[in-house]
């Protein structure tokens, strides 16, 4: 794809993209408040997002005009940017609560500061664990935007309970928020467990 785009297109232009697909999505689901249909929006900007994001750097590199300090800088402030647009819209959503959608996002975060610090240290860039990256979490989002827009009982959800004693009520989007949170969280203690026992070999104390 990289190969065929136009010349005038450029690797900013599309990091452009895929904060318009991010905005795009923030729209869509706070327009699903009003009319559940605009979830279609939403999943239309996930792929939106993900040509942007996905393109950017392949193109730098098929172009041979790779701009490694510049490009990661970008990159990677704006993916931060994009991802709070993703998540807080979400959170706006009737099918959520913004809180549980924020747990997401400081997992990713948490994750994301994981991953620049492994690229670091290790000269090594990963985003995808145990086969699931950022293309696979947006088939998954949009597979469960279809589905609440067809299966009633899926978007009329709630699970009631207290903790603490106090009530509370999950939707549907905030029980796989969670669900989402503790996969992260899982992913990055085990890496960050992983990395620290290589590093320790790597980098032993000095011998007095």
């Amino acid at each position: 794809m990289a190969e065929r785009l136009p010349r005038w297109v450029t690797s900013d232009m599309l990091t452009f993209v895929g904060t318009l697909g991010a905005v795009i999505i923030c729209t869509g689901y706070i327009l699903s408040n009003k009319n559940i249909n605009w979830l279609w929006l939403a999943s239309f900007g996930l792929v939106v997002n993900w040509f942007g994001d996905s393109l950017d750097g392949s193109l730098a590199r098929v172009r041979n005009q790779q701009r490694p300090v510049y490009g990661f800088y970008l990159d990677h402030n704006v993916d931060v940017i994009n991802e709070t647009f993703m998540f807080v819209g979400a959170g706006l959503s009737c099918f959520a609560h913004l809180k549980y959608l924020l747990m997401v996002l400081v997992a990713y975060l948490l994750l994301s500061v994981y991953v620049y610090i492994t690229a670091h240290v290790k000269n090594e860039f990963k985003l995808t664990y145990a086969g699931m990256g950022p293309t696979e979490f947006r088939i998954i989002a949009i597979i469960i935007n279809t589905i609440i827009i067809y299966v009633p009982a899926f978007r009329e959800f709630t699970l009631s309970f207290k903790y603490f004693g106090v009530p509370e009520q999950m939707l549907i989007l905030d029980v796989v928020a969670v669900f989402l949170t503790l996969i992260i969280f899982l992913m990055f203690f085990i890496s960050f467990v992983k990395d620290a026992r290589i590093l320790s070999k790597q980098d032993p104390l000095p011998k007095r």
